[in-house]
Parts: C-alpha cells; structure tokens; sequence
C-alpha cells in the first residue's frame, strides 16, 4: 500500500492516488471466496465445493472485487493520507481508477482544513452572570423534597380545602340538556390546579364528603366546542372523598431521613451549595458562549463545505441519540411531526456552522500559544470516560483515539486562557421570577382545563386528544460540551475515514 501521487485540486482540496499490491490484493480476494463459497452454487458441483477459478468463469472474474475492495481500501487510504500529511475533514470522494496484474489504483478527492488567522483573542470583553442564592430558592428546594417524602392520607373531619385531592361525581347540561364529554364518575380532581374551567374547582372548596351540590360556571367564549363557547353550565355534583398530601416536618430527623447530614441547618447549607454550583456552571457555560461569538468574528478562514456537512450530521445524530434515550428515533420522531430529515438538518446547520468556526479559532489558537497536553492528561480523560460510562479503561482507549482526545484536551486549554486572560465585567442576577398566576386567575382559553376533557369510570365521557409533547429540536450546545470530549457514548474519530466506496471496477 503506497501513496502515488498528491497534488492541489482548489482551495483546500486535494487529489491523491494510492495503491494496493496485487498480493494483498488477491489474498482479500480469496478471503471473500472463502467467506462466500458456501453460498454458491456451480453446475456438476456439490454447493461451496466448486473452485474458485470455476466461480470466476461462470459469474466473471471479478465477482469477488466488490467485497474484496471494500476490504482492502480503508487501510490504504489511511495509510495514503498520513503519508501525504493531509488533516482530512468530511467524507473522501474515491474511485477505483485501475485493477490489473499491479495491484489496484485509487484515486481520492478530499478537502482538508484550512489555514486560519486569528488575532486579538486575549484581552475579550465580556459579561458573566452574577451568582447569588437567595434563601426562598432553597427554601424552594426543600419544599419540593419535602412534597415527594409527603404521605396520602383520606381526610373525614372537615371540608374540602385547596390542595387537597377530591373524588366527584358530576353530570353537566346547559339549559337542562346534557352534553356529551360533561360526566364522569369517581373523578380525582386536585383543587387549585387549574384543571377545570375556572370557577368550578372554587366551588367544590368548602364541601363535604356526601355533599351533593351544584357547581355554576360559564364556558370560555373561544371554547373548543363552538356549541358550547360562551354559554352557562350548571354541574351537578357529588362530593365522594378528600385526600390530603400529610408533609413531614422540616426539623433535624428530615434532615437525616433524605440526606447524609444529622441537621437541617447542615442540610440547608448543602442544599445551597448545591444550587450555587449549579448556577456557577450555568454562567461559566454562558460566557464561554459569548466567548465563542466574539472568537467567530475574529476568525479569517476559507471553509470548506464538507466541514459544516459533517459537523450538521454529528448534531443530526447526536439528536437521535437523545431520542432513543427517551423511547423514540428520528424516522418515528420525522413522522410524529411530519419533517423530514433535510428539515432537521436546517435546524442544525447555523449551530454546527458556529461550532465549527468555534472549534477551529481554539485549535489554531492552541497552536500558536504552544499549548502541549502531558500523557498523564490524556490518561487521566481516558480514566473520566471510563468511569462516566462504567466501561474498562481498555475498552475505551480502543474505542477512542488518544490523538483525538489530545487535541480535545488542548482546545479546552485554549478556551481556558481566553477565559483567563478575558476582561469579564459581573452581569447583575435576573431578577426573580414572578411566581405563576393561581389557577383561578388563568385565562380560560386551554381546552384541556375543563370538565368535558377529563375521564376516568365515566362510560359517557369522551376524552379529549392528549396534548403532543414532541421532543424539541433545540441543538443549542454549549461551548465547553463541544470544545472537550463529547460525553456521548465514546466513539472513533470517524471524520477521515471513508463512509462509502466507488468500487468502478476497470480491468
């Protein structure tokens, strides 16, 4: 296996040629035969039984070259683009040019990366986001603990309160006829959730159990059901039982029972360091965005095409493989939301254009400041990925390419000391959100919210269509997430390797 010949094709492009021996050649070709053969059939031989030379004359000689070829080459063009000393980037376009008593001839088209130029990368300005932990926050936080170690318990002393769950029956009509999808029996409505039409859970409040009552309330004007828009329903109902979420209390033995401190206070104390880190992380990966934005400006290079297809095609992938972890895949996900796969890459396209530009001004940028990444370094990521994912270290290091992991290792350390060196002015905190509108003083205009689209032993009525809850196609990613090694599931550095093969076959 030889590299023949290497010559500029346009800017950043590349024509190689490269060759196979005949000898190893022939030896992949007996190795597909030898693989084949007891799948074919010969006229006066039993099957896998007729000679190769027989197979050849009966089906011609090059029946076996497809197969053999696809063996044979991605060694070679290996080989070939490390001896040319070409940093590949996309997919090689290549094409069997000769086979004859040599050997076999390739021909590859390839684009590399190019020269970038970049100055005045230290010294950005920039904003970071103020951090602060504000008490309610935790408080916040323990509350929602404190909700999930909470126990159900039926409630028979007093009336129905907000918060609590109540079992009902109830059969609407508007003026005096029922409409279909207005009943249900033995129905579990938590009262101030907003569930219902406004009106009707307020009415429930102050009831007891076996009380039988009327609840009064007037559909939205932009109801769903045009017969049913804007007009006055009455339903009755039947108050069957009431259950109440028994919190427990917020003292040391909490403490104790949901973390590993013996006091609330310490647990507090966890708690908002927890939040702060958080926080911390949240800002550091927003200004290593800004960052990025203004490295993208500064960067002055002819980039090949093939470098943001290929970058696209890691987000489309990437993509996939959030869905999958949720159950689904992107043809099922194409269907569900009627988009097709180029849609998909529209949408990843401007973030992998600017992850590309990224990545490329931080890689020159470790170059020109001679940023070297020691051996332990490289061994202690390999140490990070193994136990990110529980697989043996080995594993890994055969999955992943040390030089691969390097370079990840070096373009973090550029974005480090443009971090260092930045000139980063504090960014005051967003002022806390106001909290959500009581249920009661939402609009009236979801028609999930109401009597009519809820259903549980009712036989009369009808459920409303589930809200669709389609998986996102934000491809938004942080600078730091991209710029380090990728915490999916470690793979090879597939980007120089050839995906698919010409096998043109020219005798």
């Amino acid at each position: 296996m030889a590299l023949t010949k290497k010559e500029e094709a346009g800017k950043n492009k590349f024509e190689i040629s490269f060759s196979v021996d005949k000898e190893t050649f022939e030896a992949a070709v007996s190795d597909v035969f030898n693989k084949k053969k007891g799948s074919i059939t010969v006229p006066g031989f039993r099957r896998g039984k007729a000679p190769r030379h027989i197979v050849e004359q009966m089906y011609g000689k090059g029946v076996f070259y497809d197969d053999a070829l696809n063996q044979v080459m991605p060694a070679a063009y290996e080989a070939a683009i490390k001896e040319a000393e070409l940093d590949v980037v996309g997919k090689p376009e290549i094409d069997v040019e000769n086979i004859d008593d040599n050997g076999v001839a390739f021909k590859a088209t390839v684009f590399v990366k190019p020269e970038v130029k970049i100055e005045g990368y230290l010294g950005l300005e920039a904003e970071k986001d103020a951090v602060e932990v504000k008490d309610e926050e935790v408080d916040a936080e323990i509350k929602r603990v404190q909700e999930r170690n909470g126990r159900t318990v039926d409630v028979t002393d007093r009336a129905a309160e907000n918060g609590d769950t109540v079992n009902i029956d109830y059969k609407g009509t508007v003026d005096g006829v029922a409409f279909d999808g207005g009943s249900a029996e033995g129905y579990d409505l938590k009262l101030g959730s907003g569930s219902f039409i406004p009106g009707f859970e307020d009415q429930i409040v102050g009831h007891k159990i076996g009380d039988a009552f009327d609840v009064k309330v007037a559909f939205p004007a932009d109801y769903h059901a045009k017969e049913l828009a804007g007009k006055d329903a009455v339903f009755a109902c039947k108050l069957n039982g009431i259950k109440t979420v028994e919190l427990p209390a917020l003292d040391d033995e909490f403490a104790k029972d949901v973390s590993e401190f013996d006091t609330l206070s310490e647990y507090k104390a966890d708690v908002s360091a927890t939040i702060r880190k958080r926080k911390e992380q949240s800002a550091d990966a927003a200004l290593e965005n800004a960052l990025g934005e203004k490295l993208i400006d500064l960067v002055q290079a002819d980039i090949p095409e093939p470098m943001f297809e290929a970058e696209t095609e890691n987000y489309v992938r990437d993509y996939d493989t959030r869905l999958r972890q949720q159950g689904l895949d992107l043809s099922t996900y194409l269907k569900y939301t009627g988009q097709t796969l180029d849609d998909i890459r529209k949408q990843m396209r401007p973030t992998a254009e600017k992850q590309v530009k990224i990545r490329l001004a931080l890689e020159t940028i470790a170059k020109l400041e001679k940023i070297a990444v020691a051996d332990e370094k490289v061994e202690e990521e390999y140490k990070n990925i193994s136990d990110a994912y529980n697989v043996p270290v080995e594993q890994v290091k055969n999955m992943v390419d040390a030089e691969d992991i390097r370079r990840d290792l070096a373009v973090k350390a550029a974005m480090d000391l443009v971090k260092e060196k930045a000139k980063i002015k504090a960014k005051k905190a967003a002022p806390a959100k106001k909290p959500a509108a009581k249920p009661a003083e939402k609009k009236a205009d979801d028609a999930e919210k109401k009597p009519a689209a809820k259903t549980t032993k009712s036989t009369t009525t009808k459920a409303a269509a589930p809200k669709t809850t389609a998986p996102k196609t934000t491809a938004a990613k942080t600078t730091a997430a991209k710029t380090t090694t990728k915490a999916a599931a470690p793979k090879t550095a597939a980007a120089k390797k050839p995906a698919a093969k010409k096998t043109t076959d020219k005798e």
